[in-house]
């Protein structure tokens, strides 16, 4: 990277390709996400392009009731639009989540992909994207409208998204299908011109992977960036990271992983994380050694309290108390702090977003996570924003970010925190002085982890690193944890996922073709 300079965005290495965005806008949280992605499909003229790791037709985009045109839920929106716009096509992709072949069939709520295709308008496409390695999950989350605008980040258009930034308890219009749930924090950004043109490409190459079908580059003569969208910057350049899984016609992709290991490497003062997980060993060693540096950068990284689902806490949750460990051993200079959370009354908020930002200089928002398998396993898409010389408005806005994310979690003003890091001269002293009791950010410690973690931690076969040469021997290494593994109350369980996998090889050890592992986590 020397004739970058001291670059961290870099074509061919940290990033796919560099663009430059018109427009450029984080968006916090499901509730304004939501809103801004039906305002940007209302203008549609040519192509909606819509890649999820899932999709629910019943998601509402408005639960106080519709305030914009055309019905409130995604499935029925979407006809709508394609019957009033007599150009329009519409294109869905999902990733293939199956647990058992007898699943395959089933997505966009529960209808089969080819009733939909023949029952809906002809201009209306659905698809499921199985150009993957067994095991593995699409991952990446991007809605591209008439390749103008696109919107990447780490919410799915699916149930259960939706909340504000109040986050508020017993909040009633967090329904998912008549069931509640609780806050949820999501990031993503919004992008136009020739970054939105790049992120289409990407939705595009995914597409033609998953359905052998070439879409052509569109063009509208429509502003589609909605009223009521701000724009933080103007004429910035955005660079997107992937990562994608080895395949026979394909290399693996890393850079998600590289520009990670660079940001952290080129520190000053601060590195904030927002994740859904803390499992990545290469990740976590790389953090490890800047806390041990004299002089090194403050490392805050806000966590969800504990993960959704019991196969996830059994291995994602075991790790993050092995990269835990390893972080607080390293943090000699008292330079870390984790924390998880919570609103009045200390239910806590699920962090479901995933955000990097170093100093003033750049910050990273998209669908990959602090685990392994977002590093070379799954695939993944991220908008990386550099501050370049001469650009303070940039640096600026880059803080902004950062400052505005964390406030809302201790529940003050932004301006409130800023001042406080000012006073005292750290991020981290005024994250620990704005703590409170109420709605706040509430600190990992050791009495929090378990003295013992689950087999599953580090598992190959929940979290790779990399497409294993042999999912037989990744089976083989489960099942062997298990054996060896005290006969708790979840031994039961753990026997029935054992039994799943291997029901998944074929006698003679070779993965069979038709059968695939679902990912581990609720994403």
């Amino acid at each position: 990277m020397a004739e970058h300079g001291d670059r961290l965005v870099v074509p061919g290495e940290t990033v796919w390709q560099t663009a430059r965005a018109q427009r450029f806008t984080p968006i916090i949280d499901g509730a304004d996400y939501l809103a801004h992605v039906k305002a940007a499909m209302l203008r549609a003229h040519r192509r909606i392009l819509i890649i999820g790791w899932d999709l629910d037709y019943r998601t509402t985009f408005e639960p106080d009731g519709a305030t914009m045109a055309g019905p409130n839920w995604l499935g029925l929106f979407l006809n709508w639009l394609v019957w009033r716009e007599r150009h329009l096509q519409v294109y869905l992709l999902k990733s293939n989540l199956r647990l058992l072949p007898i699943f395959d069939a089933f997505w966009f709520g529960a209808a089969p992909v080819s009733w939909l295709n023949r029952v809906t308008s002809n201009r209306m496409h659905f698809a499921v994207d199985g150009a993957r390695p067994t095991g593995a999950v699409h991952h990446q989350k991007i809605v591209v409208i008439d390749d103008e605008i696109a919107f990447c980040g780490g919410i799915d258009l699916t149930l259960g998204r939706w909340d504000t930034r109040e986050h508020a308890p017993e909040d009633p219009r967090r329904q998912s299908v008549g069931d509640s749930y609780g806050p949820r924090h999501e990031v993503a950004v919004a992008v136009d011109g020739d970054a939105a043109k790049l992120l289409a490409r990407q939705a595009r190459d995914r597409w033609e992977a998953a359905t052998g079908q070439a879409l052509p580059a569109v063009r509208s003569r429509r502003d589609l960036w909605p009223t009521r969208l701000p724009v933080t910057l103007r004429d910035v350049e955005i660079g997107v990271a992937r990562t994608l899984p080895a395949l026979p016609q394909r290399d693996e992709v890393r850079e998600v992983e590289a520009l990670n290991l660079a940001a952290i490497a080129a520190a000053r003062d601060v590195i904030y994380l927002e994740n859904q997980y803390l499992a990545a060993r290469s990740l976590a060693e790389a953090l490890a050694d800047r806390l041990r540096e004299p002089d090194g950068p403050e490392v805050v990284i806000v966590l969800p309290r504990s993960s959704e689902s019991r196969l996830e806490q059994e291995s994602m949750d075991s790790a993050r108390q092995r990269m835990l460990r390893l972080l607080w051993d390293a943090d000699q200079h008292d330079r870390l702090g984790v924390y998880w959370p919570a609103v009045k009354g200390g239910e806590s908020v699920y962090v479901h977003a995933k955000v990097l930002v170093v100093d003033d200089r750049m910050a990273r928002i998209g669908s990959s996570n602090l685990n392994n398998r977002s590093l070379g396993f799954d695939s993944e898409c991220d908008v990386a924003l550099e501050a370049p010389d001469g650009r303070e408005d940039v640096r600026r806005e880059i803080l902004w970010l950062r400052d505005d994310l964390v406030a809302e979690h201790l529940g003050v003003a932004t301006d409130d925190f800023r001042r406080k890091v000012a006073d005292l001269g750290s991020f981290l002293a005024a994250v620990e002085a704005l703590r409170g009791t109420g709605r706040s950010l509430r600190r990992f410690t050791e009495f929090m982890v378990s003295a013992d973690a689950s087999p599953f931690a580090e598992n190959d076969l929940m979290d790779p690193a990399h497409v294993p040469p042999s999912l037989a021997d990744s089976v083989r290494s489960l099942a062997v944890n298990v054996i060896t593994w005290p006969l708790t109350d979840a031994a039961p369980w753990a026997w029935s996922l054992v039994r799943g996998a291997v029901r998944l090889i074929e006698p003679d050890g070779a993965a069979s073709g038709d059968a695939e592992l679902s990912d581990t986590e609720t994403r």
